[in-house]
């Protein structure tokens, strides 16, 4: 009995998982459908388990018990993650690109894409002028102004890498941690840190619900 309720409380967890959206957060989406089905096989072992109506007494072990809390947490508190606190601990390698990631035009590509193509060219002069329709979160710096940022993640966050581009904020908008923004504007070069980098200059900044599927392959 109590080995089905656990295998019962797992499998609903997983399936109201994967039909709630909330992986979308967690883990890369092409992973979903193998949490659904884990899901449901979890669920099925469960009502085996409870028609094969064992006789013998079971005790609680405590791992059983620890194992059904955490079932019940995941279920009761919906994931919130701080994009900008992970990609400040996270190291800065980003997977390999898709392929025909950089034949897009420049207005076509998305935020990580820019940030591969740049640091696959020494030379930032190159995309000076092109114009910039990206969006992101918010990446608090330690030091400097903020950057607009995605993470990648090759399956889950355990494994993000975060993404980011240098914004040339205007004086009457202030940036919030986390926020997410559509950003309009074109690409520039600046000297900062002694160092010349590319800079979104925006001409149009606009604050945007967070997507559904906020991690990027």
């Amino acid at each position: 009995m109590k080995r089905a309720t656990l295998l019962l409380l797992w499998g609903l967890t997983l399936l109201w998982s994967f039909h709630s959206g909330r992986l979308d957060l967690l883990l890369r989406g092409v992973f979903h459908g193998l949490v659904g089905v884990t899901g449901l096989v979890l669920l099925m072992l469960g009502v085996a388990v409870l028609l094969k109506r064992e006789k013998q007494d079971e005790r609680w072990r405590w791992p059983w018990l620890l194992s059904g809390v955490m079932a019940a947490l995941v279920l009761i508190l919906p994931p919130s993650p701080s994009f900008s606190d992970l990609a400040s601990n996270r190291p800065q390698g980003l997977p390999d690109p898709p392929e025909l990631a950089f034949v897009l035009p420049p207005e076509q590509r998305s935020l990580t894409e820019w940030v591969r193509l740049l640091r696959s060219q020494s030379d930032p002069d190159l995309v000076e002028g092109n114009p910039v329709r990206i969006s992101g979160f918010v990446w608090r710096q330690p030091q400097g102004p903020p950057l607009i940022a995605r993470l990648t993640v090759r399956c889950c966050l355990a494994d993000a890498t975060p993404a980011g581009l240098a914004v040339e904020w205007p004086e009457s908008f202030s940036p919030q941690t986390n926020q997410w923004l559509a950003i309009e504007g074109t690409m520039s070069v600046q000297i900062r840190n002694e160092r010349r980098i590319p800079v979104v200059i925006p001409e149009n900044i606009t604050p945007i619900a967070r997507p559904e599927r906020p991690l990027e392959p």
